[in-house]
C-alpha cells in the first residue's frame, strides 16, 4: 500500500488556510506520476499475516483509506487534533454521540433542532434509556439551569429551522464547569463560518450530506473531537453498530468539499440579499436570518461566526393552502427537503408532523444555492405577490 503523507498539524505555522485545505487536503503523496486525486479503495477486507498488530486494518468495517482522506480534511477544517470519524449518515453520527449518555442519564437539547435529533432523543426516552430536557437556546440562563444533573448538552446554532443563535462560548464554558459533555451540530454554519471546538465543545457533528458534500447526491455524516478517549468510544460504536460510510460516498463527499469555500461564499451573499429584499416584501410577515441587523441572533452571530450562512426562514402571509400553492408554483426554486446543495430548495417545515408546534405553520425554510440572485428573487417575488393577504 502506498504510504500516506502525514497530515499537517491543525495549528501552527505549517497550517494552511481553510479554503486551501479544502483543495489541497486528502490527496496522494506528491510523487512523480502519482494521481492528483485520491483513489477509491473498494474492499471488504485486507491482506494480513499470521499475527495481528493494533494498527492492522484487517476488515472493511473498521477502516478504509478513502474514508480517511475525508476525515483528515474535515478535522483540519474544524481545528481538531485527531482525525474526524465519517458515518453512513448524519443521523448515524448523532446516534453515536447520544450513545455516550449513560443509561438513565439526562440529555439537554434545543426545542428547535434537526428533526432526526429530536425524534431519536424522543425514541431513546420512550424506551427508558435517558431523559430529555428541551430548552430555548437563546435563553442562556435557562440552558445553564438545565445543566444540573445533565450528562450531555446538545447544541445547534443557528438552529433548524428557526435560525436561533446560542451563546456558544458561555454555554460551553458553563457545561465544562459542571462536567457536562457537549456536542454542537455545525451543519448549518460549516467549519468555514464556525468552529465549536475552539469555543470549548467536546464534539462536533455534521450531516456531510448537506453543505460539505454540497450536491444533493450523498448521504453521510461525521463526528469530530480532540479527545482521544471520546474518539475511541465513538469509533467503537461506529464499528459495532455498522454505521460506516461507503468508500464511493466518502470519495464523492471529498470531491464536493473542494468547492465548499466558493459555494458558501456565493450562497451566503445571495441569502443575505434575498433576506433584505424579503424583509420589505408586503406578503412576508417575518424573516429570520442572522445576517439582518434586526434579527434577534444578529449580535451573537456577528461575534462568534465568520459569516451568517445560506439558510433563510420566512413566514408569508396567507394560510397553509395559499403558501403551499405558492411553493408549488415556483420554477427556479425546488420544493424539497434537505439543504446545502448547489440548487436552491424550499420547504414548509410543518408539513412534517414531527416538527415542533412552536414552528409557525406557514414557515418556509429556504436553502439558498448558487443560482443567479435575480432569477431566485423574481421567482420568489412572483409567487409571493400571488398570495391573498
Amino acid at each position: 500500500m502506498t504510504a500516506r503523507p502525514e497530515t499537517p498539524p491543525a495549528h501552527g505555522s505549517a497550517d494552511l488556510r481553510p479554503d486551501t485545505v479544502l483543495v489541497a487536503g486528502g490527496r496522494p503523496a506528491p510523487e512523480h506520476d502519482a494521481p492528483v486525486g485520491p483513489s477509491i479503495v473498494l474492499t471488504s477486507t485486507y491482506r494480513g499475516s499470521a499475527g495481528l498488530d493494533a494498527e492492522d486494518r484487517t476488515y472493511g468495517r473498521f477502516s478504509n483509506p478513502t474514508w480517511e482522506d475525508l476525515e483528515d480534511v474535515l478535522a483540519r477544517l474544524e481545528r481538531a487534533e485527531l482525525p474526524a470519524l465519517a458515518y453512513a449518515s448524519g443521523l448515524a453520527a448523532v446516534a453515536s454521540v447520544l450513545s455516550l449518555v449513560p443509561a438513565g442519564g439526562r440529555l439537554v437539547l434545543p426545542r428547535h433542532s434537526y428533526q432526526g435529533s429530536l425524534a431519536l432523543a424522543a425514541d431513546l426516552e420512550a424506551r427508558g434509556l435517558l431523559t430529555v430536557r428541551t430548552v430555548d437556546v437563546t435563553d442562556t440562563e435557562d440552558v445553564v439551569a438545565a445543566l444540573d444533573a445533565a450528562d450531555l448538552l446538545w447544541l445547534e446554532s443557528p438552529t433548524n429551522p428557526m435560525l436561533e443563535v446560542a451563546d456558544l462560548p458561555a454555554l460551553l464554558a458553563a457545561a465544562r464547569e459542571r462536567g457536562v459533555l457537549t456536542c454542537v451540530d455545525n451543519t448549518f454554519a460549516t467549519p468555514l463560518l464556525q468552529r465549536p471546538l475552539e469555543h470549548g465543545a467536546d464534539i462536533v457533528v455534521h450531516s456531510v450530506t448537506k453543505y460539505l458534500a454540497g450536491h444533493s447526491d450523498v448521504v453521510l455524516g461525521a463526528a469530530v473531537t480532540s479527545d482521544p478517549a471520546l474518539r475511541t468510544r465513538l469509533k467503537g460504536h461506529r464499528s459495532l453498530h455498522g454505521a460506516v460510510p461507503g468508500p464511493f460516498e466518502a470519495w464523492l463527499a471529498l470531491r464536493g468539499m473542494r468547492t465548499l469555500a466558493v459555494r458558501v461564499e456565493r450562497s451566503a451573499a445571495t441569502a443575505g440579499e434575498l433576506a433584505r429584499r424579503l424583509q420589505q416584501h408586503p406578503a412576508v410577515r417575518e424573516v429570520r436570518y442572522p445576517g439582518l441587523p434586526g434579527d434577534p441572533g444578529h449580535e451573537r452571530a456577528a461575534a462568534q461566526m465568520d459569516g451568517f450562512g445560506s439558510i433563510v426562514a420566512i413566514v408569508p402571509a396567507g394560510d397553509v393552502a395559499a403558501v403551499e400553492a405558492a411553493v408549488d408554483a415556483l420554477r427556479v426554486w425546488t420544493p424539497a427537503t434537505s439543504l446545502g446543495g448547489v440548487e436552491s430548495l424550499i420547504e414548509r417545515r410543518r408539513r412534517h408532523h414531527e416538527e415542533p408546534p412552536s414552528v409557525p405553520e406557514t414557515l418556509l425554510r429556504l436553502s439558498v444555492g448558487i443560482e443567479n440572485v435575480e432569477d431566485l428573487w423574481e421567482d420568489l417575488d412572483r409567487v409571493l405577490c400571488g398570495i391573498d393577504r
